[in-house]
């Protein structure tokens, strides 16, 4: 094998954030969006093709009168949000799954959300050495300060030792 090879590995992989470092109410902010309405009707299309999701003249005379995205659209950003911000910089191994999820305020063309994530539990896995499992919850929060998505799962982390 190549020794150039392991050394850049070693040194990535000693930047890397471990499920040791992950601390109870530890929160770290995600970074924002804001919704288009191209966006929000081209993710209905191809995801979730309800009247209010795809089609402005429908959604105006529909129960939320008007045009919102998709709860599985805001979701998808928040994941994007999450691995460019934390994800790629850990020793992730993926998720078992999320254990409840919360749209909690529409959201509309225009509006901006400012996500972030909140450590809420952090334990060693019984079945997998070298894994630890921590939970997290997003919060996802518009441009007026109210909160319109939560959001909790845990993750897999690889462990330093």
């Amino acid at each position: 094998m190549n020794y150039t090879y392991l050394v850049v590995f070693k040194d990535v992989a000693s930047n890397l954030i471990w499920w040791e470092d992950f601390k109870v109410g530890d929160q770290a902010d995600l970074g924002r969006h804001t919704f288009t309405e191209a966006e929000i009707v081209a993710f209905g299309r191809q995801y979730d093709p309800q009247p209010f999701h795809v089609d402005p003249e429908k959604a105006r005379q529909g129960v939320f009168g008007g045009l919102i995205a998709s709860g599985w659209h805001t979701c998808a950003v928040g994941m994007r949000l999450m691995v460019e911000g934390t994800i790629n910089k850990t020793a992730s191994m993926g998720s078992p799954g999320i254990d409840n999820i919360r749209w909690l305020k529409p959201v509309r063309a225009g509006d901006t959300l400012a996500y972030r994530r909140i450590v809420l539990e952090s334990r060693a896995s019984m079945t997998r050495k070298g894994v630890g499992l921590v939970k997290h919850r997003w919060e996802a929060v518009n441009q007026h300060g109210e909160l319109v998505l939560t959001m909790e799962g845990w993750g897999l982390f690889g462990r330093k030792n």
